[in-house]
């Protein structure tokens, strides 16, 4: 069954608000998960069960979440920084995140912002819409 954008948003909200414990006004496209929302790293994986369970289907968190893998590789990072080749990494493995603003100041430290609302409706979306 397809799916509408809003539909997509509406159940990622409840899982949002189940796995974070925040009220559904604050779970909009623009929050970040860690910034907004208070998510740490261990509710990452929650939330991607959550998400299976909603939508039915197989997420490996690195896809949603891969900023780990980008960190321990000196060629993605110096500095502090994304080097061009990890922004070029980042890029492949998380097309549905709008990453303008991080590129023009790739510093680390600002990875989590990267991880929107909006981000995962777009991710669940480009999944449904492949299935």
């Amino acid at each position: 069954m397809a799916m509408s954008r809003d539909e997509i948003f509406r159940e990622v909200q409840k899982v949002l608000v189940d796995a974070l414990a925040v009220d559904d006004d604050e779970v909009v496209e623009q929050a970040t998960l860690m910034g907004d929302l208070g998510a740490e790293s261990i509710d990452f994986l929650d939330i991607v069960f959550r998400l299976e369970k909603a939508f039915g289907m197989k997420i490996p968190r690195e896809e949603l979440f891969p900023a780990e893998s980008l960190m321990n590789d000196p060629e993605f990072v110096n500095n502090g920084k994304l080097t061009e080749k990890g922004l070029t990494e980042l890029r492949d493995k998380m097309p549905h995140t709008e990453l303008g603003t991080f590129e023009n100041d790739p510093d680390i430290n600002k990875l989590g912002d990267l991880f929107t609302v909006n981000a995962i409706v777009n991710y669940v979306e480009m999944k449904l819409n492949a299935a």
